[in-house]
Order: C-alpha cells, then structure tokens, then sequence
C-alpha cells in the first residue's frame, strides 16, 4: 500500500525521520479489523519509502494502544475464517518489525496493552511517558499470549518475570518497566517529544547503510524465535479462542462482572 492509502494510521516527516501514529483515539487506538489489517502492512510499506531512515512509532489520544477489542473478539468467535486471517496477519506484524532494517523507535504516549504492548516492546528502543503502563492480558479473556508476547517478553526481562506478567495479565508502569529493563526510559510526558527528537537526530546522523546492517544482524536470533514460534503461538491462541472460557471472558466484559472460569 502506499502510505497516503492507510486509513487508520497518519504520518508526518522531519528530515530522515518518519512520524507514525496510531491515529484512532475515539476507540484508544485497538487494533480490529482495517486497524489489524493496516499494522499487519505498514512496517513492510515503511522500509521501502525512499525519504526515510527512521521510523517513530506513537499513538493519538491518551493510549499509544489498548490492544484489542472485546466486541471484536467476539465477531471473531462468530466468524472463525475471520479468526485465521488475523493469525496471519498477526505473524506478519512481527516479521514485519524484526525485517525492517530500519531503526523503529517507540514513542509510547500512553497504555500499551495486549497486541499494543507487543508492537511497543518490538521497537528497537523505546522510550515513554512516565504514565504509561505495559501489559499484555490475553490470558485474563482465556486466549494464550500469541501474538509476540511470548517472544519479547522473556528476551527482555528474563522468563520469570515475563511468566509472572504474561500469565496474570498485571500492568506494569514506565518508570519500573524502564527499570527492569522492559524499555529504554521513561520520563514525564510534557519532555517525551523532545527527548524522542534529539534522540532520532542522533540515530540520523549516523552511516545509513552500517546503521541499518547493525539493526539485521543484532535482529537474527529474534527472527529465529518469532519464526519457530509464531506459528505454535498462533495455534494455540486459535484453539483458545473457541473455549468457554474465552467466551466467558468476553460475557463478562459486556456484563461488567468478574468472570467465572470453569478451565473449558
């Protein structure tokens, strides 16, 4: 696609550097349907535009993303060939980011959650508001961690805190996701463009070509894991996306209750 084609993401240059933003506030920038679609594409259009060499990731509104959509979830539930086509464009959104040689910044403005907390901690640095929180809650709707979760979480902060995050589903905020490790810094938000900007200058000023080997050579075991992961990851989430747990997650959500798993 080009990128005057995309719908639910807008951009804005500066010099080398590309401006990407998530641009649909009104819903906190969930990722379901032409959203999914567009992501699923865009990292792939990005490293073909000619008049860029950095590419910023952010989002509009008060979230960077909240990942994705109960009602959503639901139509998927209803229309399961609908389901396989978010599982591959899932995987493409991954290889997608790790195949860009580019250098990906994240600008996180706000929550990144579920699939929104995968797409910020595969940037290659990332930096965020200091009220931004990080969680990735697939199992709390009964839907196992699929979609990147499973691949980025450990290679940052180790499995035993990635297990701990990943199977409860706790948020953890920026300023101690910054400290173990999970992202590059955190900082109020009124200094987060600013400090992205200068950032992003330093990255510019450096050899193109050297800098963007760099990022695929440090970028091969990550691509071996997404490779040889992705599709088990995939699969499960697919297969627990037709239990009763799930859709008592979903119930639950609607009716504004705690949910009552049974492990079916």
């Amino acid at each position: 696609m080009k990128l005057s084609e995309y719908k639910t993401i807008s951009f804005e240059r500066r010099g080398k550097v590309l401006y990407l933003t998530f641009n649909q506030p009104d819903t906190l920038n969930s990722f379901h349907g032409e959203s999914h679609t567009e992501l699923s594409h865009i990292f792939y259009d990005v490293v073909e535009d000619p008049e860029s060499e950095i590419i910023v990731v952010t989002g509009a509104g008060r979230a960077f993303s909240a990942g994705g959509d109960i009602e959503y979830m639901q139509w998927l539930y209803d229309n399961p060939k609908e389901f396989y086509r978010c599982v591959r464009e899932a995987k493409r959104v991954v290889m997608g980011m790790l195949e860009c040689d580019k250098p990906i910044i994240g600008k996180i403005n706000g929550d990144a959650i579920g699939l929104g907390s995968t797409v910020a901690l595969f940037c290659d640095m990332i930096f965020a508001a200091d009220t931004a929180r990080f969680g990735d809650p697939h199992n709390n709707v009964g839907l196992t961690s699929g979609d990147g979760g499973q691949i980025i979480w450990p290679h940052l902060i180790g499995y035993a805190r990635a297990k701990h995050y990943l199977l409860t589903g706790e948020k953890i905020d920026a300023k101690e996701a910054a400290k173990i490790g999970l992202i590059n810094g955190a900082m109020p938000a009124a200094e987060l463009d600013a400090y992205v900007d200068q950032y992003v200058d330093k990255l510019a000023a450096l050899p193109t070509q050297s800098l963007r080997w760099s990022k695929s050579t440090i970028n091969v075991p990550l691509r071996q894991m997404a490779a040889s992961m992705m599709d088990v990851g995939m699969a499960y989430e697919n297969v627990a996306a037709r239990t009763a747990d799930h859709v008592e997650a979903i119930s639950a959500f609607r009716e504004k209750r705690k949910p009552a798993f049974t492990g079916k």
